[in-house]
């Protein structure tokens, strides 16, 4: 039994597709085991931080797969064209909400001080950061803020987002560096170096 899990565990995602589109659920579940948790943290970023609304993409792309493993393009990485997928997905529930700009932002504001080593004021100032980061994110055009999620908090390379948003290089470089260059504009109140200088 556990022959078979190594050998799909060594396998490339592009050769499990191979042996879903064969009909192999144990290709399926390996890539399921791969992807599941990081495409719940992407929708969930992607979609206002609403887990339940998250948790139904990933059943939803996860189903795309299994009923339709021939729509994969074999010439393309399975991690892009994975990507491309979910990013469809979110722009079409983007279309359907009229992305409302002034999204309820639900972070913990509470602190429990039991741990006398932790200090409270940094711990809120992370939250009001967090807070205002959220905030200034939302407010980007989406094809910055979708730039920046896929590149910094899904670890996507500029060549793999390209390919992600059917975008050349140099686009995404752009937007990337637009969008950096907002945030930090709209959160250099955060920045130590600045504060220091005043």
């Amino acid at each position: 039994m556990l022959d078979w899990r190594k050998k799909y565990s060594s396998m490339t995602d592009e050769e499990l597709m191979a042996y879903l589109s064969k009909g192999d659920k144990n290709g399926f579940d390996e890539l399921y085991k791969r992807y599941a948790k990081a495409m719940l943290l992407y929708f969930k970023r992607m979609l206002w931080n609403d887990t339940e609304k998250a948790e139904d993409f990933v059943h939803d792309l996860f189903a795309k797969i299994i009923q339709k493993p021939d729509s994969f393009d074999r010439d393309r990485s399975f991690k892009t064209w994975f990507y491309s997928v979910a990013n469809n997905m979110c722009k079409n529930e983007y279309k359907k909400q009229e992305i409302r700009k002034n999204t309820s932002y639900s972070l913990e504001t509470t602190f429990h001080v039991k741990d006398e080593n932790r200090n409270v004021l940094n711990e809120v100032q992370d939250a009001f950061f967090g807070e205002a980061f959220e905030l200034q994110l939302n407010n980007l055009e989406q094809k910055h803020s979708e730039v920046f999620k896929l590149r910094h908090f899904e670890g996507l390379s500029i060549k793999e987002i390209a390919e992600v948003l059917g975008a050349n290089e140099g686009t995404i470089k752009s937007r990337l560096f637009y969008a950096t260059k907002y945030l930090a504009e709209q959160l250099k109140e955060f920045n130590p170096l600045i504060n220091r200088q005043i």
